[in-house]
């Protein structure tokens, strides 16, 4: 029985221990689930995509006719050379057909599935056969994004910034072949400067929208009402809906609610946001932590009733819905600001 850990599966990637058998890359990672298994179909059928030994199969097809996939297993290459079978959307429904091929496969069958539990059908036959080897996919962590950054950069001789590296890692999402789309645009973009840095990484691949609405609800939460005033300006200008703004802002303050609740429970501020998940921009760090010695569970329950009364007047009285959301952050800035 083979059960690879996720960090294990690089490594086996670069050296597989067999040359045929049942490979299963699974997991919530999509993009990383398609990497995986298309390295493998390189590894075994060469970078060759019309290669007469490289077979792909949806499952839809084998589920319309399951004899296929024993058929092609067995078929014997015109040129003597290893059969590749590649099924994309791989499920229980091959089960009985892996079963009969999990001692004597005769080929390399490369399956994609999804997240599967452990006593998944297909899991557990793969993990259970003596040729069999289940590779997990999992979303990066910030070590493993950071390490895939590094060596994208280095291939292609690119120098980036730290702070450029670590807004990207913050900006970059759970799937592997966007984080690939994204690596690649920057590569293209320092193809004569060699150079990464923040500016260029905000620029490229930063959710504007995003940014504006921090800054919005960050002043908001820090008394600040000039800074505040201008964020608006600008997500207005940007032509943010104020619905979109109001509902960031609600989202913001039951979340200081919910970590605040931790701080009064004996954690330090630092430790709470060192468990947040999705982990907050670094550069946002000790704005959050002043938020959070500002406000106390009470304010907070102010603030967000007032937004929640905002919501619903802007709802009713749409033409003046900007007015309405300007005044209801304008005096929740003057809360904290009082403070």
């Amino acid at each position: 029985m083979v059960a690879l850990k996720a960090h294990e599966v690089g490594r086996f990637l670069d050296r597989p221990d067999i040359e045929e058998g049942i490979f299963l890359a699974y997991g919530p990672d999509t993009g990383l689930v398609r990497e995986t298994a298309q390295r493998l179909a390189r590894r075994f059928a060469g970078t060759d995509a019309d290669s007469m030994n490289l077979v792909v199969l949806d499952a839809a097809e084998l589920d319309a006719d399951p004899s296929r996939l024993a058929l092609e297993a067995r078929t014997t290459s015109l040129f003597g050379d290893r059969r590749v079978i590649r099924v994309r959307g791989a499920g229980k429904g091959l089960v009985t057909t892996l079963a009969e091929l999990a001692e004597a496969p005769g080929a390399a069958l490369i399956l994609e599935a999804g997240n599967l539990a452990p006593r998944d059908p297909l899991r557990a036959l793969v993990e259970g056969a003596r040729c069999g080897r289940a590779l997990p996919c999992f979303p990066d962590s910030d070590e493993s994004l950071g390490r895939l950054i590094a060596e994208s950069f280095a291939r292609a001789g690119i120098r980036a910034d730290a702070d450029a590296v670590a807004t990207l890692r913050d900006s970059l999402g759970n799937d592997r072949e966007v984080t690939r789309r994204e690596l690649e645009k920057l590569e293209l973009y320092a193809a004569r400067s060699k150079l990464i840095t923040r500016a260029d990484v905000l620029l490229l691949c930063a959710d504007n929208a995003a940014m504006v609405l921090d800054e919005i609800v960050d002043a908001a939460a820090a008394g600040h009402a000039a800074a505040l005033d201008l964020a608006l300006e600008r997500a207005l200008a940007a032509a943010i809906n104020v619905q979109q703004v109001l509902a960031a802002s609600l989202s913001h303050f039951a979340t200081l609610r919910r970590w605040r609740s931790e701080v009064d429970a004996g954690r330090s501020a630092g430790a709470v946001l060192d468990s947040a998940r999705p982990k907050p921009h670094f550069s946002r760090r000790a704005g959050l932590e002043r938020q959070l010695r500002l406000w106390s569970d009470d304010s907070l329950q102010g603030a967000l009733e007032r937004l929640l009364t905002a919501i619903g007047d802007s709802r009713k009285r749409y033409g003046l819905q900007e007015v309405i959301a300007r005044r209801a952050l304008l005096a929740v800035s003057f809360l904290a600001a009082e403070r």
